[in-house]
């Protein structure tokens, strides 16, 4: 097995699939052990408390607490995802376990209600806050899956609601396809045109490029996470399995690539940034070892920032200054010159402190943050942060290889991805410092020939040749940016008036060949990111969809009708086709399949009757006058059609405005296109049918009566293929 081959395979199958949010762990599980027949797993490892007894990571006289608290099941802590409803109080603790909110009937209304909200652990949470990001931030998330955290930077970079386009950016990868793909699922909650997911070896992750006033310069970010995949014992109140799982051999196995990963970050962290470094895990191989061997390495270029005051109310240990290293068979090691050399396969010189004094004492590693399960009913975590004060000494040498591309110049040398593992190496080389042999400030022209050589059309960013990197998992479709002389652009310009600030170049599909179908929007820096990267990076996703096509829609004068994914980075851009609708009027439209003009308010007919057919905004804005009224902006895509109205909004954000809106939806009738809910169940007489409606109204045939009698169209949905109401 290959060097590459080996770090993928460890980072997809030693990280713990659920480390981070509400993963069950795939399978339904009680308490104390399996269900459905399995024996119960006893909570106790005799080498697990020999371990950390003699490291002496829990503070003298609270040994019992921590172990009791690592036997107790893990509270569940939720927090609200989207930036555009919830600017405030994003997290909550409470005392229930996953368990109990599963199963309990008493709590079954609000375990429905957590469908639009994410379970995930609070000690996840606080790496992105450590990050300390702002809206103009470049970020790369290296190890993303299966996301959480990543959607804690995005909102970040959206914290001004009415900027539409923030300056900043977040890449998040993952080396495991199918995670990756886990990974868009979460992101595409938030409707965010800056983010883009990308397929990489986390230890190798390609160096990027960007146009910068016309020349080709290495993107540097601002901020990094870097939480590395980790053996996970932090997590053994959600993950039991770590109880009869759990030895030293998996920190020892781990901590090489965890090294190389935090490395290459280092290498790709701007001058001034930070970079977090995590892992859900007590032990120091993973934890201190890690820091300080990139801290030895970095020859002052990095430092650990002093983050105490950073989360206050927050409990933590500061990081420890010395700790052995112990086999799996319980022998251990005070020192690397103390191991022999049957031994140099498993351990390796970076697990031990360093030997100098004064060296140890200038890290400043008491500065990392531990926190322990017990201090505040929370999982074990593990949190340092770097500042980066000047380039690595490895990026400030004159590259020796004058004339080749920068991606040559790095295939030559060494570099931390190149580090086998458990392979017998000369140690010397494993603590010297990579050498890509590319500076920090150093401008790629040479690769700029490469990617202009005629044979790549313009605006087109597909996936690498497989010469070049090898695919895992599926082919991605290429990222097609619209050119400047499109004739399929004006007709949407001119049907919803938009303003001539709005960026057309950021438009893009995903075919290169026959009808565009959907056409996505990006932020301006993430298209100069894929227009100059597409030999190198493997993108599974990008954009917000903001139009898709209708078959029949060149009858009102525009091809395309308005998705509800992008009406919110779309709307501020558009100045014609929007209809003001009152709260009664969002209940009516998110209930009913085709409500007739005459159901809705005469504020909402007035605005819709001179309105040509077609896709249309819908807006309701709050009455700070009548606080018992929703007090947060709607925005829903809508198609005014010959005498009705509906929506094309997605089933569960459908739900969720109605909840909003202190309605509890009971259940569908899906002939008629009704949505119950505890209001209309209440009134005394059953929601008229729009159906029924336009065949009294003497239009037994007209495309509303129709639209609404498909069995396929839930009230409300924004489903795929389904024409629009003429």
């Amino acid at each position: 097995m290959g060097r590459r081959s080996r770090g993928r395979r460890l980072q997809q199958q030693q990280r713990p699939e659920d480390a981070e949010d509400g993963a069950e762990g795939g399978g339904k599980r009680g308490e104390a052990g399996w269900e459905g027949g399995y024996p119960e797993i006893v909570k106790e490892n005799k080498l697990f408390e020999h371990y950390y007894q003699e490291l002496k990571i829990v503070p003298e006289g609270e040994w019992g607490q921590f172990m009791d608290a690592l036997r107790e099941p893990l509270p569940a802590t939720l927090r609200i995802t989207g930036y555009k409803r919830y600017p405030e109080e994003l997290a909550w603790h409470t005392n229930l376990s996953r368990k109990i909110l599963r199963k309990s009937p008493h709590l079954e209304k609000f375990h429905q209600f957590l469908g639009n909200i994410s379970r995930q652990e609070a000690v996840s949470m606080i790496p992105p806050l450590l990050l300390n990001v702002r809206p103009h931030h470049k970020i790369l998330d290296m190890c993303a899956a299966p996301g959480s955290k990543t959607t804690q930077l995005i909102e970040m970079l959206h914290a001004d609601m009415n900027v539409p386009f923030p300056e900043g950016f977040v890449i998040a990868n993952d080396v495991d396809n199918k995670r990756c793909y886990l990974l868009v699922h979460q992101a595409k909650r938030l409707s965010s045109p800056c983010i883009m997911v990308v397929n990489h070896d986390a230890s190798s992750i390609p160096r990027l490029q960007i146009d910068v006033d016309g020349r080709k310069e290495i993107l540097f970010y601002d901020r990094i996470l870097c939480d590395v995949p980790c053996s996970g014992d932090g997590t053994m109140r959600k993950n039991i399995d770590v109880w009869k799982k759990w030895t030293t051999l998996n920190s020892l196995q781990l901590h090489g690539l965890q090294l190389r990963i935090a490395t290459r970050g280092a290498e790709q962290l701007a001058e001034g940034g930070r970079m977090v470094y995590s892992t859900c895990s007590l032990n120091p191989i993973e934890d201190e070892a890690v820091i300080a061997s990139l801290l030895e390495k970095s020859e002052g270029a990095l430092e650990l920032a002093d983050v105490s005051n950073e989360l206050p109310g927050l409990k933590w240990m500061p990081g420890i200054t010395q700790w052995k290293v112990m086999t799996k068979d319980g022998q251990w090691f005070t020192d690397w010159d103390a191991v022999p050399h049957s031994r140099h396969t498993q351990i390796r010189p970076t697990m031990f402190p360093p030997k100098d004094p004064e060296k140890l004492q200038a890290m400043h590693l008491e500065r990392c943050l531990r926190i322990l399960p017990h201090h505040q009913n929370t999982g074990g975590f593990f949190v340092a942060v770097l500042v980066k004060k000047s380039s690595m000494p490895w990026n400030k040498r004159q590259p020796k290889l004058q004339g080749k591309s920068a991606e040559t110049r790095e295939s030559t040398q060494l570099s931390p991805a190149d580090l086998t593992e458990g392979k017998p190496t000369d140690p010397s080389k494993l603590e010297s410092p990579s050498f890509t042999g590319t500076g920090d400030t150093e401008i790629a022209h040479a690769t700029e020939d490469l990617e202009n050589n005629g044979s790549k059309k313009d605006g087109v960013c597909g996936p690498p040749p497989s010469k070049k990197m090898k695919l895992f998992g599926f082919k991605e479709d290429p990222f097609v940016f619209i050119p400047e002389d499109d004739p399929l652009f004006p007709p949407i310009e001119k049907f919803y008036a938009l303003d001539p600030s709005f960026p057309r170049m950021n438009l893009l599909t995903r075919t290169t060949e026959g009808k565009k179908r959907q056409l996505y929007m990006v932020s301006k820096e993430l298209r100069n990111v894929l227009l100059n990267n597409s030999e190198k990076m493997k993108v599974i996703n990008t954009g917000i969809k903001v139009w898709c096509r209708n078959n029949s829609g060149e009858e009102f004068d525009c091809a395309f009708r308005l998705a509800q994914e992008g009406i919110y980075t779309l709307y501020p851009f558009i100045n014609s086709r929007i209809i003001t609708v009152s709260m009664e009027d969002v209940k009516i439209l998110l209930t009913q399949e085709n409500p007739f003009f005459r159901k809705l308010s005469s504020e909402t007919y007035s605005q819709a009757k001179d309105l040509a057919k077609g896709s249309i905004v819908l807006k309701y804005e709050p009455d700070s006058a009548n606080p018992d009224a929703l007090q947060c902006p709607i925005v829903l895509c809508g198609w005014r059609g010959k005498a009705s109205i509906r929506t094309f909004v997605p089933k569960n954000e459908r739900l969720h405005y109605l909840r909003m809106m202190g309605l509890e939806v009971l259940g569908e009738k899906k002939k008629e296109g009704v949505i119950l809910t505890n209001e209309s169940a209440a009134s005394t007489g059953q929601p008229d049918n729009d159906v029924t409606e336009g065949q009294r109204a003497g239009e037994p045939n007209s495309p509303d009566a129709e639209e609404a009698n498909s069995p396929d169209v839930t009230a409300g949905c924004d489903p795929a293929g389904v024409h629009p109401p003429r």
